[in-house]
């Protein structure tokens, strides 16, 4: 059955009292009426003071109108002129009916001193003599009259007109009816009539709106019934058994009841005086004068322990709040455990949150220490096994004497009362931390002194610690995926309360927590170092001997995994050198063993020595096809789509840089004079994604001395600068003084090197090399077989003048063979070329390039002479004496090669040479 509450009127009753706005038993038709009244009182003023201000409006206007036209008038320029014309009236009487009209007077009358009217509204006027009052006007004043005529109320000007001795020469006259500017300003009387009505229309409704929130405000009731209902409430408000406090917004108390006066023990003059400035705690004190609401918030006054429930009057009401107060002094000590449960809570919170950040295991063991103290413990100490330290899978089994390396110490003021971070621990099996191991589950030792286990371990160093005022240990096992990984030490000195048996539940949940976190950098590292020792496998292990470069370079894998990106440097025939540098996008075994298929591509593709474009366009199908393998894998993961490389050949002969770029950035060239730039290259889509487009290339011809300055985008871009920042930077690094490629590598490392690079970065630094005119010696051979031997006697005698004769024989058994080849089956041109390069070793040392070009296409290939062929044995001898020979194609038609290493000079003797011609067949065959 409900109630009704006395003083509130009920629902049907308030439908009733609120259905007319207008009734005079509510407040707010009172209210309404009223303000109804008022409104039409100021309405009705106003348009009074309205017409009374006009009326005199249109006297002003009408005195300031005549006036100011017969000025204008008569001061306008070429009246004088016009007076004293043959026939003033033609000139002025256009530009006084102008002026009228314009003006909106009646008339603009010019008189001459004898009376004559000279212009005038009316033509039948001109040159007839008017009388009127013209004295003060013909003496030089001005004048504004005022008189009641035949056609009504009017207003007259007169202002004389000088001439150029200020002599008054003719006088201008204006008159101008009222009701003439009365008809404008009646004109606008509708206007203000509707404004006078819209107005009274808002104020009305405004006031309707006023009442009407009045009238919900105080739901129809009239004075009568607040004044009961204020009675109820007030009677209310001082009986019940909860305190009230009513906060003004500026932080005043407005309202409080007998309750809450008992409950905070307030004084009798409280009200309108500041919550800050009523003696309560500070915590108490700041909740209530806040803006913040709250919900059975525990707080101390006094000796009571209050519970505070606050709630904002805004937007309901004006800005404030409405405060209720509790006494539950007697779940203090309930309220306490709460307390603790809470910050328990919080604590796993925010364990959740700084533990396990990285995927380091060393990081995550400091997180988990640096998270509990001093909110748990005073001091924490991490042990881990060796195996997990290094990524490995713990034993399951635990032995007898754990081994435990300290893996993180926070809270220890001093170094030599524990043992150090990184130091080896052999726990004796009695030791807490041994049981601990071995059973997996929490030890606890409320007082150390009273453990034997503990102080066997190191009696000395256990009684420093406890001189230091440690007395309480818990040791919880770091247990993930079943395996124990090592243990958490907790410990309390003597300004806290030992652990109870209530902390093992929290610190067992803490620690399993952090080890779920150590256990996943384990794994990591696990696969960190195994993605490293592939990528190592698959990179260069040094650099190839060659003569064009002096080349330094850095490799550095990034912290957040492994990535794909590589160099190399290949020796091409004819002294020449590629550069290679390339990027894998993404991270990990995948990217790895990827980068190496890419790299061992290229290293096929360049033995064949194909051209740049040629090359990387080999290498974008080969991208191509791995992504269609990848993608036809069950799981459709792995693809490499988005693979970069910059693909660079050098030739010291000409100096001639041959490179193209799929996708990766540009290389810097630094200049003899220490000026760098960064060449301006066509860019190829990455790797994958050409489509089968072409290669652009680039070429530029290189001074010697300058350094070619490879890299990847790891180098240049980083989560603090963009590529063109980038760019800026490594400007600068290598802007500076001559260096060696090693000194630059060093320097360039140094300035672009950020604290955790996000990406891997290949650095290649190259310094260019010429071979001089005296270490190149060409001749051009006519498509004749006598042509051979001269040309082979010139090179004879050019191997004699660099004081090779001792390799003279075999240079001229190689050469006399591959030109035969050339003139035989070759088309001309023919030419011939001879190179010796000299490595950083010495000038003894070197190889000696042999070159035979011609114009056509087909290549000579090694095979095993029959026993009835005459010929087919000479490209055997020069694999025979040649460390490489081989076959490259040009864009006029093919060079045949051979290289032979200076250092190795001895030379066949022709005994020597015929075994080797016999060695091609055997006894049954002869």
């Amino acid at each position: 059955m409900r109630t009704h509450r006395p003083g509130r009127p009920r629902q049907g009753e308030e439908e009733r009292r609120s259905g007319s706005l207008l009734s005079v038993h509510s407040l707010a038709g009172q209210v309404f009426l009223l303000q109804l009244a008022v409104v039409l009182l100021l309405v009705a003023a106003t348009l009074l003071a309205l017409v009374v201000q006009a009326r005199r409006d249109i006297m002003a206007d009408a005195r300031h109108r005549t006036l100011t036209t017969a000025q204008t008038f008569a001061n306008s320029p070429g009246i004088v002129a016009a007076l004293d014309s043959a026939n003033p009236t033609a000139i002025l009487q256009p530009h006084a009916e102008a002026a009228r009209k314009a003006a909106g007077v009646d008339a603009i009358i010019v008189y001459g001193l004898n009376g004559v009217a000279l212009t005038h509204s009316d033509p039948h006027q001109i040159g007839k003599h008017t009388i009127g009052p013209y004295a003060a006007a013909a003496s030089g004043k001005p004048f504004t009259s005022t008189f009641k005529g035949a056609l009504g109320l009017s207003v007259i000007s007169a202002v004389p007109v000088r001439g150029p001795d200020g002599s008054v020469v003719a006088i201008v006259s204006v008159p101008v009816t009222v009701e003439t500017v009365q008809h404008r300003l009646d004109r606008q009387l509708p206007v203000l009539f509707g404004g006078a009505a819209t107005a009274l229309v808002v104020a009305a409704g405004g006031s309707g709106l006023v009442s009407r929130r009045l009238r919900r405000q105080t739901h129809g009731l009239g004075p009568t019934e607040m004044t009961r209902m204020y009675e109820h409430h007030d009677a209310v408000l001082h009986s019940v058994r909860e305190g009230v406090l009513i906060v003004g917004g500026d932080g005043r108390l407005l309202l409080v009841n007998d309750e809450a006066r008992r409950l905070l023990d307030l004084p009798a003059d409280t009200e309108r005086r500041h919550i800050t400035d009523l003696g309560l705690d500070d915590d108490l004190a700041g909740l209530l004068a806040s803006d913040h609401p709250a919900t059975d918030e525990v707080h101390l006054a006094a000796d009571r322990l209050l519970a505070v429930n606050k709630r904002l009057t805004a937007p309901h009401g004006p800005a404030g709040s409405v405060v209720t107060l509790r006494d539950t002094t007697e779940l203090r000590a309930l309220s306490g455990r709460a307390e603790v449960a809470r910050e328990r809570l919080k604590l796993l919170y925010d364990a959740g949150l700084r533990i396990g950040t990285t995927l380091d295991v060393k990081s995550t063991a400091e997180e988990l220490a640096g998270v509990a103290v001093p909110r748990f413990a005073d001091i924490v100490t991490v042990e881990l096994l060796d195996p997990v330290l290094r990524g490995e899978e713990p034993s399951a089994t635990t032995a007898a004497i754990p081994e435990l390396r300290r893996s993180a110490v926070v809270g220890l003021d001093t170094d030599d009362l524990l043992h150090p971070v990184g130091e080896l621990i052999r726990f004796v099996p009695a030791h807490p931390v041994s049981k601990a191991m071995a059973d997996g589950r929490p030890v606890l030792v409320e007082d150390l002194s009273a453990s034997d286990g503990w102080l066997a371990q190191h009696p000395e160093r256990a009684r420093r610690i406890l001189e230091h005022g440690i007395h309480s240990l818990l040791v919880v096992p770091l247990r993930a995926r079943g395996v124990v990984l090592g243990v958490a030490d907790f410990w309390r000195t003597e300004d806290s309360p030992p652990f109870e048996d209530e902390d093992m539940s929290f610190a067992e949940e803490l620690a399993t927590r952090a080890a779920l976190c150590i256990d996943n950098a384990r794994r990591y590292t696990r696969e960190h170092t195994m993605a490293v020792a592939l990528q190592h496998s698959l990179l260069p292990r040094g650099l190839p001997e060659q003569s064009a470069l002096d080349v330094a370079y850095r490799y550095l894998p990034a912290q957040a995994g492994v990535g794909g990106d590589w160099f190399d440097v290949i020796p091409l025939s004819g002294t020449r050198v590629a550069l290679v540098v390339g990027d894998v996008v993404g991270h990990g075994l995948h990217a790895a063993a990827t980068m190496g298929r890419l790299r061992t591509a290229v290293h096929n593709f360049a033995s064949l020595d194909m051209p740049v474009e040629e090359l990387l366009g080999r290498l974008d199908e080969l991208v191509s096809q791995i992504d269609a393998e990848e993608a036809d894998t069950e799981d459709g993961q792995g693809t490499i789509t988005g693979a970069t490389c910059q693909y660079a050949v050098y030739d010291p002969t000409s100096g001639l840089l041959t490179l193209a770029t799929a996708g990766h950035p540009g290389p810097a060239m630094v200049h003899p004079d220490g000026a760098v730039g960064f060449p301006r290259l066509p860019v190829s889509p990455p790797l994958g994604l050409g489509a089968g487009l072409p290669v652009e290339t680039a070429e530029l011809t290189v001074p010697e001395g300058s350094r070619l300055v490879l890299y990847t985008d790891g180098l240049i871009e980083d989560r603090t600068r963009d590529l063109d920042a980038g760019l800026e930077a490594l400007r600068d690094a290598l802007t500076g003084p001559d260096r060696t490629p090693e000194a630059t590598c060093t320097a360039v490392m140094a300035a672009m090197l950020s604290d955790r690079p996000r990406d891997d970065i290949a650095l290649l630094v190259a310094r260019t090399r010429r071979l001089g005119p005296a270490q190149v010696a060409e001749w051009d051979v006519p498509r004749d077989p006598a042509a051979v031997a001269p040309v082979r006697t010139a090179c004879v005698r050019r191997l004699t003048e660099w004081g090779l004769e001792q390799v003279a024989f075999t240079a001229e058994l190689i050469l006399s063979e591959l030109i035969t080849n050339a003139v035989r089956y070759g088309a001309e041109p023919i030419t011939v070329r001879l190179l010796r390069t000299v490595s950083a070793g010495g000038p003894a040392a070197g190889t000696l390039i042999f070159e035979v070009a011609d114009g056509s296409s087909t290549s000579p290939r090694l095979r095993r002479a029959k026993v009835t062929d005459e010929g087919g044995r000479g490209l055997f001898l020069v694999a025979r004496f040649a460390e490489r020979w081989g076959t490259r194609y040009t864009p006029t038609g093919k060079v045949i090669w051979a290289e032979r290493p200076l250092h190795d000079s001895a030379t066949p003797e022709p005994e020597e040479l015929g075994e080797i011609l016999l060695g091609q067949w055997d006894d049954t065959a002869l």
